[in-house]
């Protein structure tokens, strides 16, 4: 499993920038350095005519943006964790909210259904929500 698909980076950019609208701190997380990078350059473009301050997670002052952006090992604390990775986030109560975006290719889906199955085992209650394009 790689990087993410260009809608489920649009859609994480998306729920960033509404996290950020309602004041709360966000952290993405990406498979990978570059995915963290090429995350960072879309949110300089989409959406378009907003602008939403962002991070890379590590960098120099990151710890003044409320979007940071990185790879599970960097996770830090925020208000809503936005997982592009196919591991379940750790301790996912220590957050307000954790969003996994479920890719549309079956492998990948079913990586969204262990992480599911690990979030309720852990007694959890996930919800599910239909976006629509």
């Amino acid at each position: 499993m790689g990087e993410a698909a260009p809608g489920a980076s649009k859609l994480a950019c998306r729920l960033a920038l509404m996290a950020w609208e309602r004041s709360q701190s966000v952290f993405v997380i990406t498979t990978s350095n570059p995915s963290a990078e090429q995350l960072g350059e879309l949110m300089w473009q989409y959406p378009e005519e907003r602008f939403l301050p962002h991070a890379q997670a590590g960098a120099q002052d990151s710890g003044k943006a409320p979007v940071l952006i990185g790879v599970l090992a960097d996770l830090k604390p925020a208000d809503v964790v936005i997982n592009l990775c196919p591991e379940a986030v750790p301790q996912p109560e220590e957050f307000k909210r954790v969003l996994e975006i479920v890719p549309c290719a079956e492998e990948e889906r079913q990586a969204s259904r262990t992480k599911y199955k690990t979030y309720r085992n852990q007694g959890l209650k996930p919800r599910t929500h239909e976006i629509n394009k």
